[in-house]
């Protein structure tokens, strides 16, 4: 399980046997979300027990490092 990064308890990550288009998981404070790729942008597609404020922080850490995560998965499925 490739982890991209940690922000507030969260860990950002995919799994080693992804499949498209990109995404990210997030988990942490016993709660679950997927962000997946739409037309250029990160979209809130799974949700269970994240509060409203933290999806908010979420996605905010996932606009600002969202060239991050694509890099991260090109690179990790490129090899």
């Amino acid at each position: 399980m490739p982890e991209i990064f940690r922000f507030y308890g969260f860990s950002f990550f995919f799994f080693s046997r992804e499949h498209t288009p990109i995404h990210v998981h997030v988990e942490g404070n016993n709660g679950y979300a997927k962000f997946t790729l739409i037309k250029n942008k990160f979209e809130l597609t799974e949700t269970k027990g994240i509060k409203t404020s933290d999806l908010t922080k979420i996605k905010e850490i996932i606009k600002d490092n969202s060239d991050i995560i694509i890099q991260y998965w090109n690179n990790y499925f490129s090899k």
